[in-house]
């Protein structure tokens, strides 16, 4: 396949899909990290070509921890893909931001305990430290921002991501931990998923959209999928409105720090990195390694 695709969305709970998208066609990519979760369906919105992958696979199918993410982050990369559009369904864990709001978070917490894979640069071979301070791209977290304001949807700048394991919701004690730590969003997708992109040098920014109060707000029940289902449906309305809007201004040509990550983070000694090291992370390091 030829087509080379600089923005795509992920979607999340309740976004399965983006009928926006004209003249779409289903590609099934295949990685040295296994398939992704879905088909890439690649289309066309605003005049310019975008993909969308459902991160949970048709149909839901996927929990949260065996999200393929270095497949999905990887097929994405070998599109050619620059920016990637996550939305995530979420709980709030501050009274301010409401079921239904929507967050475009700064900061990340990983608080993943399991077995995910949290990088592409864990195998002998090729070693990179990159940088993941400010985990989501500010061009493109703007960018959102002002599409989210085209719409009729109350939307919060920035805030704290808290990312856990899943499937199951927090409990009560951990809710509460979690603000105490300064936390304002919870969720167990996003993570390492921005680490990954980082890793392969593509801005990503998230858009949160608040299902519920998690389970800290006692003077509700504590969060049910029910609860979370009969927000969701508002929610996307919204996310597919302000991504429509977002393709009308965004720059895909657009350099940020982000698509320069690897600059200064390899730290193998060139000529001690391995040609299956290369093979294996052809896409996340081509432009890094001139190959």
């Amino acid at each position: 396949m030829t087509d080379v695709v600089k923005i795509a969305v992920i979607g999340g709970s309740g976004l399965y899909d983006l009928p926006e998208i004209t003249d779409m066609t289903e590609h099934m990519i295949d990685t040295p990290f296994g398939k992704p979760s879905n088909p890439i369906m690649i289309g066309t919105l605003q005049g310019e070509r975008i993909a969308f992958l459902a991160r949970h696979g048709s149909g839901h199918i996927l929990s949260p921890a065996l999200v393929p993410q270095r497949a999905n982050i990887y097929a994405l990369k070998s599109l050619g893909v620059r920016f990637i559009v996550s939305a995530n369904a979420c709980g709030s864990l501050r009274h301010e931001i409401a079921p239904s709001h929507i967050a475009i978070p700064d900061q990340l917490i990983d608080y993943n305990i399991g077995t995910r894979e949290r990088s592409f640069f864990n195998e002998e071979g090729l070693i990179a430290h990159v940088s993941v301070a400010d985990p989501f791209d500010e061009y493109l977290r703007q960018q959102l921002l002002t599409a989210f304001q085209k719409t009729s949807a109350t939307v919060h700048d920035g805030g704290t991501f808290l990312i856990e394991d899943g499937p199951r919701f927090a409990t009560r004690a951990e809710s509460h931990m979690f603000r105490a730590w300064g936390c304002d969003l919870i969720g167990m997708t996003a993570a390492p998923e921005a680490f990954l992109a980082r890793e392969a040098e593509i801005a990503y920014a998230s858009i949160a959209h608040v299902t519920d109060y998690d389970s800290w707000h006692e003077e509700e029940e504590p969060v049910t999928v029910d609860m979370v289902l009969a927000t969701v449906s508002k929610n996307v309305q919204a996310i597919k409105q302000a991504i429509t809007e977002l393709m009308k201004n965004i720059d895909l040509d657009a350099e940020t720090s982000s698509h320069t990550a690897l600059e200064s983070a390899i730290t193998t000694n060139p000529s001690a990195i391995t040609s299956g090291a290369k093979n294996r992370l052809y896409h996340v390091v081509k432009r890094a390694l001139n190959l």
